[in-house]
């Protein structure tokens, strides 16, 4: 759950899900997230709500009381339980890979609404958002988290963005002699929107079959608990 704060005034930003572990069916070691998508169903209107008044609120407010006004993006990791939405840890910065679905779904320009941030205005801003979920995918290099090789070819990306409402993110790359090299763990966010969550995630996997990169690998059931509500409610 992320919010940006001015000091004073706490805005909510779109909701987003990770996904850590690095295998299908949340199986395998925690990485640092192998896909994410947004909105996500479980942050109902009331949840929403009860964040923003029992963790965002209080948190902006307590650090101004105790002279140390907070100005930036607050990441609150939260769990929900049978009690309600509980904190488990703050970040001050956007989540990774979050942050791209939220780019791909914000309708306002990032960049004045981090300057209300900055200048304290937050209270006469309005961040807008595109309807229409996304979900990213991310490509690691085999055998991440653990050890893996850097300097494997990847191709086939301008053949990916060539989906409709597909966006290819690089995260660990690098260009040499004309080719593009995996150079990190974690390197591509392969991202869509789509009218629903279901064809958001057919568009990424899309372009995620028609990047050709051996010595990649990437989870096949991103979004899996949003399109299982999508199709539960038909």
């Amino acid at each position: 759950f992320f919010a940006l704060c001015d000091g004073d005034t706490a805005i909510a930003l779109a909701p987003a899900q990770d996904h850590k572990r690095v295998f299908d069916h949340d199986e395998g070691p925690n990485t640092g997230g192998m896909g994410a998508y947004s909105p996500t169903p479980f942050v109902t209107p009331e949840v929403h709500d009860q964040i923003m008044a029992r963790i965002i609120l209080p948190t902006v407010a307590g650090m101004k009381k105790r002279g140390m006004p907070f100005k930036g993006v607050l990441y609150a990791g939260v769990m929900l339980t049978a009690q309600g939405p509980k904190l488990f840890e703050y970040n001050v910065r956007f989540g990774d890979p979050e942050c791209q679905v939220l780019m791909l779904r914000m309708m306002s320009d990032i960049v004045p609404a981090l300057l209300a941030s900055c200048d304290g205005q937050l209270k006469n801003f309005d961040v807008r958002w595109f309807p229409e979920p996304a979900v990213t995918v991310v490509m690691a290099a085999k055998g991440y988290p653990g050890d893996y090789r850097k300097g494997t070819r990847i191709e086939g990306l301008d053949d990916a963005a060539k989906i409709e409402g597909a966006e290819i993110f690089h995260a660990g790359t690098v260009a040499k002699d004309g080719a593009i090299l995996a150079n990190g763990g974690r390197v591509l966010n392969v991202c869509a929107s789509g009218k629903t969550v279901l064809e958001a995630q057919q568009r990424a996997y899309q372009a995620v079959d028609r990047i050709k990169w051996p010595e990649g690998f990437c989870r096949r059931d991103i979004a899996w608990q949003a399109v299982e509500q999508e199709r539960a409610k038909g």
